[in-house]
């Protein structure tokens, strides 16, 4: 009923971004811009192909007729470390190993995916990965950074705590600091965005919002390829600040208390990323995390396919504007499964979530 058939996109990227005809030199220059982008864009896409191939994206029937829409999900949470994460990693290490040849090792903060994406990529390097990790943090994502031969060390109440301790190891120990945000990272991940806007005509997709790197990528791939579609980005209601930054146009720190949605427990915005949300991104909706596990849930049920937190967050945030997308075709980026099993349990069970 709502799921088409995938390839009327590509003509409509070759005409954007190749048929431009009788263009005044202002149109020329920006063409020639996307199309200098475009060509940047996979140079990194190839590296990440080079380890990882392309995810699949379907419109799954059950979930298209819950939401009203063809809604079309890119699988993310089918990459080696189940995430979209592992895309910029590579990119990021493999433009360093470039630049400084001698380097022996680096180190990180995460909560867990951003961790395993350095740790395989330092591995396919050359390189020793340190990860720094709160106090707390997912244990089966702690355990998959070791078993990715990491040295995980646990510091700090959140993750800007964690980043604060991660620099101060990185001067002593002489490795260097991998931020959360980068524009090798950026590049390495918009790989996926490149594989979703050439296999499915889309009007509109939801985006968690971590660090940035995932909707900023996004932001990236749609402007290369010269389309229309709208980009919301979507945050924790208990993690506000890039909502908050996108309002006032200035960066907001704001608490974090999520539960939940721990990939989207970010206190202060990145001010680079920051700056391409609110140039290219259309709004910003903020989902709380009873309504993520309701997420989690329609995801089982519709398409068996498991979904953490801060993945699920872009369907809550599709379901909350439901009624505005009848009709249309979503895009959702499942961009990883990582939920620790007893966590995925009291989802699915319907108990209240808690620490």
């Amino acid at each position: 009923m709502f799921c088409g058939i995938a390839g009327e996109q590509d003509t409509a990227i070759a005409s954007n971004c190749l048929l431009e005809p009788a263009m005044s030199p202002i149109t020329t220059a920006a063409s020639l811009n996307r199309a200098a982008e475009l060509r940047r864009l996979r140079a990194a896409a190839s590296v990440v192909n080079a380890v990882i191939p392309p995810t699949p994206q379907y419109c799954w029937p059950l979930l298209s007729q819950a939401m009203g829409a063809a809604v079309w999900v890119k699988h993310e949470n089918h990459t080696e470390v189940g995430a979209f994460k592992v895309r910029g990693g590579l990119t990021y290490l493999h433009a360093l190993r470039r630049r400084e040849p001698e380097l022996r090792g680096v180190i990180a903060a995460t909560r867990g995916n951003h961790g395993q994406s350095i740790a395989l990529a330092a591995r396919q390097n050359g390189m020793t990965a340190t990860i720094v990790v709160p106090h707390g943090n997912s244990v089966e994502k702690n355990a998959a950074m070791r078993a990715l031969g990491a040295e995980l060390i646990e510091a700090g109440d959140d993750f800007q705590a964690s980043r604060e301790v991660a620099a101060q190891l990185a001067a002593e120990r002489g490795l260097h600091l991998v931020p959360s945000y980068h524009e090798d990272l950026v590049a390495g991940v918009a790989s996926y965005w490149l594989e979703f806007f050439e296999a499915a005509p889309l009007d509109v997709v939801y985006v968690p919002i971590g660090m940035g790197s995932g909707i900023c990528a996004a932001v990236q791939a749609r402007d290369a390829f010269g389309l229309s579609t709208r980009i919301v980005g979507v945050v924790s209601a208990h993690a506000r600040c890039y909502e908050h930054s996108f309002v006032s146009g200035a960066a907001v720190s704001a608490p974090v208390s999520t539960l939940l949605a721990d990939g989207l427990a970010c206190r202060t915005p990145d001010t680079k990323a920051l700056e391409v949300i609110r140039a290219g991104v259309d709004e910003i909706v903020a989902v709380t995390d009873d309504e993520v596990a309701e997420a989690i849930r329609l995801y089982f049920s519709t398409t068996h396919n498991v979904a953490e937190g801060a993945a699920a967050a872009a369907l809550a945030g599709a379901w909350q504007q439901r009624e505005q997308l009848a009709g249309l075709r979503v895009g959702l980026p499942l961009t990883g499964g990582n939920i620790d099993r007893a966590m995925l349990a009291q989802v699915l069970s319907g108990q209240p979530i808690t620490a």
